[in-house]
């Protein structure tokens, strides 16, 4: 496994790595892997015929710079990790061998990247579409593979390739989830005994939207079911419930006669965490 920090040692190790036309397929990463991200990487490499991993915390998708700093970073067991799943290369960059000191081009899907959790996190999805191109540049994958967990971002990414003809496959990661439902999170270490055992209301609350859906049921009252559940847990601080169409992110409206996106955001201890489903009459 080869580890590369530069844009020019990284595009030389990849020219090696590809040659005869070999498929490549990137993970892109913040480090701190847990089993979901692992389960990208086996994902990446039925996919094609040589993985590489970026490991990079990218400080234009935190709002606060507090957040940024205590996001949890473990590089030596990152990188056991990556080899023992077989990765060909691990990109892991400083922040100056990505932006430039005076850099001042961004990407953005103005619409998508606004609502919904974006409006929960103004601008985070413009610094994930803005380094998700930079990493596309660098490596030039055939294909990519994200989590379905960070729903929207996914959807984000897709309009971001569609609408720029940027030649990637984007790939979809089912969520992993701990054995009590929590779905895997770097950031489920920084909650506290009693905030982590609480959680695991996203996940029931998911659980209780699917069996409504089934049943049949209005978008507004599927909402509401799903806004009270996470609000009777008195340690969660609901952000946002949104109930949309997998496809577009359009909010949905009247009875639920179709797949619907449900997508959900709460804070534990400060903690905000996301989780999502998609359900079908």
């Amino acid at each position: 496994m080869q580890t590369t920090q530069t844009v020019q040692e990284t595009r030389a190790a990849l020219a090696s790595l590809r040659s005869g036309g070999k498929r490549l397929a990137l993970v892109p990463t913040m480090g701190f892997l847990h089993e979901g991200h692992l389960s990208l990487i086996r994902r990446a490499k039925a996919e094609a015929d040589v993985v590489a991993v970026s490991i990079f915390v990218n400080p234009t998708q935190f709002g606060d710079p507090a957040d940024l700093e205590k996001y949890p970073r473990d590089t030596e067991r990152d990188l056991a990790l990556l080899k023992a799943e077989g990765v060909d290369l691990v990109f892991m960059p400083e922040v100056a061998d990505v932006y430039f000191e005076d850099s001042e081009t961004i990407v953005e899907t103005t619409r998508l990247a606004n609502m919904m959790h974006g409006a929960v996190r103004p601008g985070h999805f413009r610094g994930v579409t803005t380094v998700v191109t930079m990493l596309f540049n660098i490596i030039q994958p055939d294909v990519a593979v994200f989590g379905e967990k960070d729903f929207q971002q996914l959807a984000v990414i897709r309009r971001m390739v569609r609408d720029l003809h940027i030649p990637v496959e984007i790939i979809g990661g089912r969520t992993c989830r701990e054995a009590d439902g929590l779905a895997m999170s770097s950031r489920n270490v920084r909650l506290t005994p009693e905030d982590r055992a609480a959680a695991v209301v996203l996940n029931r609350a998911l659980d209780m939207a699917e069996r409504l859906v089934r049943d049949g049921v209005t978008a507004s009252a599927l909402k509401a079911a799903v806004a009270a559940h996470i609000e009777a847990e008195p340690r969660a601080t609901l952000r946002a419930v949104d109930i949309c169409d997998p496809d577009s992110l359009a909010e949905l409206s009247g009875p639920v006669t179709g797949p619907a996106a449900l997508m959900i955001s709460a804070e534990f201890g400060g903690i905000l965490l996301i989780d999502q489903r998609v359900a079908t009459p």
